[in-house]
């Protein structure tokens, strides 16, 4: 493992990807690859999902951590997961005769190589686990997407993307905006939160890894690690779900007074459709004992984080990968979603530390 990637987070996807299959071996975990077809990193190199696992082969309970969900916040989730679930121990002392540790590293490769929040066909997957033969409407994204992706001449103006932004901020408001732009939509390609037109290749990827690695647990404990959201340095446990009535109250006795949900409007999330949770739920069954929560770590305020994004799809429109993950503009979704910050840095781990040791708490006492 570099000194780089120990004391701080990975510089880019390879590191990241070559540090965590390393401190998976040095665990002893059994590691499976998925390698997406028809691409590449920008300097070559393979992309994949890869998955590390400790405990026994039928485990009674299982904790699953998630990273890169969405590509570029995979270097925080990346540092989670290599840092403190496998370097520190935590994911090791956890597993035992009845408990099972199973680390998903990097669901989104091509995100995460090219610095992007979606995937190889500009599909956010975290929007992508619906029924694509009747995809859920977002009529107030409609609304906004000519603002956000304009119709345009190839030339980039920070100052009139910032200007068209805070028009719609002062028009809808700070919260019916975030609503409008990321709950997800479905009929705009190009556009942000596109939640895609038929099951993506990480989807058919995570949907077999429920199935072989995550089903048959009678307890799931579920983090899928993000960025992007809240306060500065926050980790918030946002809870997404599992179908038993006891779910929301055992999360909960979990994580405390800071769990949050979106569609109680405790949340710095807006309800969103299409997460990752909601393949688990589908694939583990009503029998499984589900507790899954999205844990957000915050960057920046709302707005910059969106000029981020907006930033990086208007680059990628009009620039081939291997261009666009190298022009300056990147830098602004790299401070939206994994800031050049030691102070930051240092709060995650922290964070990540006591809510990854909540979790193996509640799953050891059963409740």
């Amino acid at each position: 493992m570099s000194d780089e990637s120990l004391h701080g987070f990975p510089p880019d996807y390879a590191r990241a990807r070559a540090d965590f299959l390393a401190a998976a071996r040095n665990a002893d975990a059994r590691l499976r690859s998925f390698v997406l077809p028809g691409h590449r990193g920008p300097d070559g190199e393979e992309l994949a999902v890869d998955t590390a696992y400790l405990g026994p082969d039928a485990p009674e309970k299982l904790l699953v951590a998630v990273s890169g969900t969405h590509g570029i916040e995979g270097f925080c989730g990346s540092a989670c997961q290599t840092r403190v679930l496998l370097g520190e121990g935590i994911a090791r002392s956890a597993a035992g005769p009845a408990t099972g540790v199973l680390l998903i590293h990097g669901l989104n490769p091509y995100g995460f190589a090219y610095a992007r929040r979606v995937n190889e066909d500009n599909i956010d997957l975290n929007r992508n686990f619906v029924d694509h033969a009747a995809p859920p409407h977002s009529e107030a994204y409609e609304a906004v997407h000519a603002a956000l992706v304009p119709a345009d001449d190839g030339t980039f103006v920070p100052a009139e993307l910032v200007a068209r932004l805070t028009a719609l901020r002062g028009e809808l408001g700070p919260q019916r905006l975030q609503e409008a732009v990321t709950r997800g939509q479905y009929r705009h390609r190009d556009g942000l939160f596109y939640g895609g037109a038929s099951p993506a290749w990480g989807r058919r990827v995570f949907e077999t890894i429920v199935a072989e690695q995550i089903a048959g647990a009678a307890h799931v404990g579920y983090i899928d690690l993000h960025t992007g959201l809240g306060a500065r340095g926050v980790g918030e446990p946002i809870f997404r779900g599992g179908e038993d009535a006891d779910a929301r109250r055992r999360a909960h006795r979990w994580y405390g007074d800071a769990l949050t949900a979106s569609e109680e409007g405790t949340s710095s999330s807006t309800p969103i459709v299409g997460n990752t949770a909601t393949a688990v739920a589908a694939g583990v069954g009503a029998a499984t004992r589900l507790t899954a929560i999205t844990l957000e770590f915050g960057t920046q305020p709302g707005p910059e984080v969106l000029v981020g994004l907006c930033a990086d799809a208007w680059l990628h429109r009009h620039h081939p990968p291997a261009d666009a993950v190298r022009s300056d503009l990147k830098r602004l979704i790299r401070e939206a979603f994994c800031p050049d910050d030691a102070e930051w840095r240092r709060l995650v781990l922290d964070r990540a530390r006591e809510v990854f040791g909540q979790a193996v708490d509640g799953l050891a006492e059963g409740q």
